[in-house]
């Protein structure tokens, strides 16, 4: 297909695609049926593959993404300020009189402001973010930071199918919102996850500061955007205005908005969404009012610390109190064994609580937490209260036991700090669905069709207990799964059986051995160039490799020496699973010891390029950073592009590079 032809056509799918999307996710309005959907956006993903090119506003770029090494600095167009707050009527009047001190003196001067009218809507409790628009394309998305400086968190945000990667205003702009994973997303989250997440304000701010975007995807955030904080040959009469161009350019604006033409109006419409707030979809920690008037906010301006034209009413957070009945320890997908109080049920604002929070072992002794025992519960909103501590009681009561042995599998325990952990990563069930969702990840084994949704099938309807477990499914056990034919059925088996020959850096990091990422990994099968080598490491050997520190050394020999994983490699082994190591000869070379960043679409498949690279020595990175030599970029080349521009990185373009490599660079 020719290029123009071949944009033109990624472009009208790409339209179809976004106006599905706005109308679910946005409006909660499905057009079409998930198939119906799906054929459509694979459509799209075919003709990306075929021909290596994608579009910077595809949604399927939404998806996936490189792990992040650590979170760039980004400044901000314009500060984002924090409010004041305010935990009274009395509070609230006071700033009112305030205002109308000010306008009054402006209005002297000749400024003839109008009477304030307040704009009250929802103090939202996530992660404020920041996003910038350029062209009509997302640009950046960052964490508000200090007001001034955020971090970049472009790839998480991409995740997020509500907030829109193109929009109609081709100015450029910063918009403002927040961060939030739905209390229903949370609760079926938790139904499915061992490891339940605590609550909606941390899981959600946990999600967008997460290096990895797969983790921000699984937990299903949304976004609510109130604010255009910077904007190029636009202006705003007032607030409500400046909402209106919001969802116009498709953002999600929460519809809890009201004006208020008095102080006595912004009373009655925080007791209204004080009385409403355990019923939204989201959580909340208040209400800002705002003054709706543009002009007036400009007048009034800031103070040090905060605008004068608004201000934060926050709620205070239900207490009540009852009775512990038992603790029970789950083993979650990190292997860590965390504390749950199944406690005598008891309402809080309208909600049935059953269970509540406790962190580990150590918040129990600290907060003095026995059964049978009283105790004293907090809930903001949150699906899983906390237990802020013990209260007096005339029954008798019991000591809670530390767990010696895991509560799936029964290995004996280990405490790290203030956590305790199951150490049989490779057999543990709970731990099972991450861990061979690990295995299986393109850096590890590099199984393609082994995604998470497809591991938790076999885990249910083929009781797969152990990794080894993988390479003895048949045909016949996978095309009576659900959503599996003969075609993915052969596909999965034949990527199965092409994962037996490993590269041995992979095989390590496929093992899943704490603290060993891909880059120790690498270090690891350098030094001892052999795996039963490696399986026979003293610790004493392993501190002089790379970058290994103590705590990484004894975690390598202790892996090594369970007896559940030594007998789950051995059935690996058996099955023919074979690590072998190829010595990289690194050859003097334009690239050798450079840090290289790849941005945009290029000709060659990036993980080809990549190898290429670092086989000629270079040190490839996913950030841009003053540290890093030279960025090398394709078509549509994004934020790393304009990042190289900004520290005066050298950029090389794809010409130049197949200058460098000569015959090895091509389509």
């Amino acid at each position: 297909m020719e290029r123009e032809k071949l944009i033109e056509k990624m472009k009208a799918l790409i339209e179809q695609i976004d106006e599905f999307n706005y109308h679910y996710y946005t409006l909660d309005e499905p057009k079409v049926s998930d198939s119906e959907y799906d054929k459509i956006y694979y459509e799209l993903k075919d003709l990306e593959d075929e021909n290596n090119f994608v579009l910077p506003n595809s949604p399927t770029t939404r998806v996936g993404g490189e792990i992040l090494s650590k979170f760039e600095k980004h400044t901000h167009i314009a500060p984002l300020y924090s409010l004041d707050k305010a935990q009274s009527f009395e509070e609230l009047t006071s700033w009112h009189e305030r205002n109308l001190r000010l306008i009054g003196a402006l209005n002297e001067r000749g400024e003839n402001l109008p009477q304030p009218e307040y704009v009250v809507e929802l103090k939202f409790d996530g992660l404020t973010v920041n996003l910038t628009y350029e062209d009509g394309f997302l640009k950046m998305a960052s964490t508000r930071g200090n007001g001034f400086i955020g971090e970049e968190i472009l790839p998480q945000i991409k995740t997020i199918y509500s907030i829109p990667l193109e929009i109609n205003y081709k100015g450029l702009m910063e918009v403002q919102g927040e961060g939030l994973m739905p209390l229903k997303a949370l609760e079926e989250y938790n139904k499915t996850h061992d490891e339940p997440l605590k609550n909606a304000r941390n899981a959600a701010a946990g999600a967008l500061r997460n290096l990895d975007p797969s983790v921000t995807k699984e937990r299903n955030l949304t976004a609510y955007f109130y604010n255009v904080g910077y904007i190029e040959g636009r202006e705003f009469k007032d607030d409500l205005e400046m909402k209106e161009f919001l969802l116009e350019n498709r953002f999600k604006v929460n519809r809890e908005n009201k004006l208020c033409l008095t102080l006595e109006e912004v009373f009655k419409e925080i007791n209204r969404i004080g009385e409403i707030r355990n019923n939204l979809e989201v959580l909340i920690d208040g209400v800002t009012i705002k003054i709706n008037d543009m002009k007036t906010r400009r007048l009034l301006g800031f103070t040090n610390k905060f605008p004068r034209w608004a201000i934060a009413y926050k709620f205070e957070a239900e207490e009540v109190s009852t009775k512990l009945i038992e603790v029970v320890w789950n083993v979650g997908r990190s292997s860590k064994v965390t504390p749950t109080a199944i406690l005598e049920p008891v309402e809080i604002g309208g909600v049935t609580i059953k269970r509540a929070t406790l962190n580990n072992y150590d918040d129990i002794v600290r907060k003095k937490v026995r059964l049978n025992g009283r105790v004293l519960l907090r809930r903001s909103n949150d699906v899983i209260p906390e237990i802020l501590g013990s209260l007096p009681t005339d029954e008798e009561t019991f000591e809670i036991e530390k767990p010696t042995h895991c509560p799936s599998c029964g290995t004996e325990l280990f405490q790290e700090g203030v956590h305790i952990f199951c150490p049989n990563t490779l057999s543990c069930v709970p731990q099972l669905v991450s861990r061979l969702t690990h295995f299986a990840s393109r850096d590890a084994m590099n199984i393609e069709g082994l995604s998470e949704k497809t591991v938790e099938k076999l885990l249910s309807e083929l009781d797969i207990r152990e990794i080894p477990q993988i390479y003895e499914l048949k045909f016949d056990d996978l095309i009576n799964l659900e959503g599996f034919k003969e075609k993915k059925s052969n596909n999965l088996l034949s990527s199965i059986e092409n994962s037996k020959t490993v590269q041995l850096p992979n095989f390590i990091y496929a093992l899943g051995i704490a603290n060993v990422g891909i880059k120790t990994a690498q270090d690891l099968a350098e030094h001892y160039g052999k795996f039963e080598t490696l399986r026979d490491a003293k610790y004493e050997e392993l501190i002089n490799v790379g970058e290994i520190g103590p705590i990484t050394a004894e975690e390598i020999v202790e892996f090594f020496n369970d007896d559940h994983i030594k007998k789950s490699i051995d059935k690996l082994l058996l099955l023919g699973v074979k690590p072998e190591y190829e010595v990289l000869k690194i050859e003097d070379s334009f690239f050798k010891d450079k840090r290289v960043v790849l941005t945009g679409a290029l000709e060659m498949p990036r993980k080809e390029l990549e190898l290429i690279l670092i086989g000629k020595g270079a040190k490839v990175s996913s950030s841009v950073s003053k540290n890093t030599d030279f960025v090398i970029a394709g078509e549509d080349a994004g934020s790393k592009y304009n990042k190289a521009l900004e520290l005066n990185v050298r950029i090389i373009g794809e010409e130049e590079l197949k200058d460098l490599l000569g015959g090895e660079y091509g389509s």
